[in-house]
């Protein structure tokens, strides 16, 4: 049986130009994303947005603009869905408490997520482990390349 699996993620930048990203171990597998997850049954999309960022980041967010929707076929990597995920521009309402990271996947003791800053313009799509987020972190590149 095959359905869809509808994900939203919030991309946030700092003073710095540097993006978030949230390094995660998870049903055995490491992998780095943009933070953000799964829309619940009965749930708008921005709603889900602010519920994820709330889970993760123990943060309120406003939700900016939009930026990408998946318009390929992508099979999930952890079961038999299809995912469609949905990327936007957010803005932490709060400082963020958690402690950033410098290295990837380097977890708090009990813990299986952990964020970073990383700067844009030495952000690569191999970066990221799912080919949607790669292919926003393109566009991303794209974006601020025709802006200078």
């Amino acid at each position: 049986m095959s359905y869809f699996n509808l994900r939203v993620y919030g991309l946030v930048l700092n003073e710095r130009n540097e993006i978030l990203l949230s390094d995660e171990h998870e049903a055995g597998r490491y992998f780095t994303k943009f933070p953000g997850g799964g829309v619940e049954i009965g749930e708008g999309i921005i709603d889900a947005l602010k519920r994820e960022f709330m889970e993760e980041c123990a943060t309120p967010i406003a939700v900016l603009s939009h930026v990408y929707t998946t318009d390929f076929y992508e099979k999930s990597s952890f079961n038999e869905s299809q995912v469609v995920s949905i990327y936007y521009f957010v803005k932490p309402l709060a400082p963020f408490p958690m402690r950033f990271k410098n290295q990837r996947f380097d977890f708090d003791p009990g813990s299986a997520q952990a964020f970073r800053w990383v700067a844009v313009s030495g952000l690569q799509p191999e970066d990221v482990t799912f080919k949607t987020d790669q292919v926003v972190i393109t566009l991303l590149k794209e974006n601020m390349n025709e802006s200078i």
